[in-house]
């Protein structure tokens, strides 16, 4: 089947996301893609394309990885899929107990699901219910950060403070609570990422002083704010607001569903503030790419606040496709890589290299604020509206998937970048931006 064809179809019957449909009848390209394999995508006349955001930050061992693969054959022959209602299998007991020790034991209750919004709203959710479990009654409101993003059903638009998502629904949403962003872009003349991040905590704090008795949770996204442009903050933020959330007896959720995989360059992001959330957002690469799969990991305290004889007191929320069982062997396997390949430490030397390469790219005239954590790399631009879109197609031109949020460029590579594959990326981000802003 052609190129031509595949498109054909796909608009005649297939309703894309966080898309304007009749954009994509006249100047937002629609690239079919036939196969994947590694770095690339091939469309159906042979056209390929370096995936440099790894399909939505979630493909962290490119497509089509023969260990993940043997990994689903493997558990094809075995079991798809079972009820977790009353019945349990081995990939998900395991999968449990290896994201437990890789927070040392201390969030040591995992609860599955198949997307990162559901696993916010299992977050908010897990939050209220422990306290009015204990007698708390007020305590049923959330914080959430300003430009934050945590999913788009009506629960996590709740918490998320990008107005595009979020206006639309509005009537349908109990809105939480916003409070500054440690955004380090904010900082002011002489001050440093740790000001901004302490002055934000500073605010935090005065808001809980007053609010604290009906707040249940405050929700974050540790270090890098996606939707709101990779905005970057420093790891004092997330230390200073733990220790707020101890001093007023608020949950903190940490939204690890884009940040989280080794996509920060610690394997957890709020490990590098050295701290522990109530409750862990896992989504995204944790399968590699390969299957929908979320989770949410908490404390002993909280789970012991649902252990009861009153099924009322239970954690009422399910999903039919709970803990599935290849989701679950995929996310062995992308854990297996980790470990194998020493997956942290390569990151390191794959960014540093990719960083320097983009070193020109960030002296340019238009860039500004080019911004780095772990795998993840962000410049803005100062130009039109239409920049965005403009460059998409400029890079799509030049062989690269590299899709801008408004005039923020991005790179979330997948963790195989080579060398070779990273002086390819930079010179043509470089030659996609000039063509971009002519």
């Amino acid at each position: 089947m052609s190129n031509a064809d595949l498109l054909r179809r796909s608009l005649a019957a297939v309703w894309h996301p966080c898309t304007q449909m009749k954009q994509h009848t006249h100047d937002l390209p629609l690239v079919p893609v036939v196969r994947g394999e590694g770095l690339w995508l091939y469309d159906a006349d042979g056209r390929r394309y370096l995936d440099a955001i790894s399909s939505w930050w979630v493909n962290l061992f490119g497509h089509c990885n023969p260990r993940i693969n043997a990994a689903l054959a493997d558990q094809l022959g075995k079991l798809e899929h079972v009820i977790l209602a009353g019945f349990t299998h081995e990939p998900v007991v395991q999968l449990s107990e290896r994201l437990s020790a890789l927070t040392g034991g201390a969030l040591g209750h995992c609860f599955y699901a198949s997307d990162g919004a559901s696993a916010t709203e299992i977050a908010l959710k897990m939050s209220f219910h422990y306290w009015q479990n204990r007698g708390r009654t007020p305590k049923r409101e959330f914080v959430a950060l300003a430009g934050g993003y945590h999913g788009e059903t009506v629960g996590a638009l709740a918490v998320t403070d990008v107005a595009i998502f979020r206006d639309a629904y509005a009537p349908l949403i109990r809105a939480a609570h916003v409070v500054p962003s440690p955004d380090a872009r904010q900082a002011g003349p002489g001050e440093t990422a740790v000001d901004v991040a302490r002055r934000a905590a500073a605010a935090l704090e005065a808001f809980l002083e007053a609010e604290h008795e009906r707040i249940a949770a405050l929700i974050v996204e540790p270090l890098v704010q996606g939707a709101a442009g990779m905005a970057m903050h420093d790891p004092e933020y997330l230390r200073l607001a733990r220790a707020l959330c101890d001093r007023f007896e608020v949950h903190l959720i940490c939204d690890e569903i884009a940040v989280g995989c080794g996509r920060s360059g610690t394997f957890f992001a709020h490990e590098q503030a050295s701290i522990r959330p109530d409750f862990l957002c896992l989504s995204k690469g944790i399968s590699g790419g390969y299957l929908p799969l979320s989770v949410v990991l908490t404390t002993d305290t909280v789970y012991a606040a649902f252990y009861d004889d009153a099924t009322v007191k239970g954690f009422l929320h399910s999903h039919s496709y709970t803990g599935n069982a290849l989701a679950c062997r995929a996310a062995l396997a992308t854990l297996d890589i980790f470990e194998a390949d020493d997956v942290l430490v390569q990151n390191q030397a794959r960014g540093d290299r990719l960083e320097a390469l983009l070193a020109p790219l960030a002296a340019h005239e238009k860039v500004r604020h080019f911004r780095r954590r772990g795998m993840i790399l962000a410049f803005d631009v100062d130009a039109d509206p239409g920049f965005g879109r403009r460059f998409y197609r400029e890079a799509l031109a030049r062989e690269l998937l590299l899709r801008p949020m408004g005039n923020t460029v991005y790179f979330m590579p997948p963790y195989i970048l080579g060398d070779n594959d990273a002086d390819f990326l930079a010179a043509g981000a470089s030659a996609a931006l000039e063509a971009a802003l002519q």
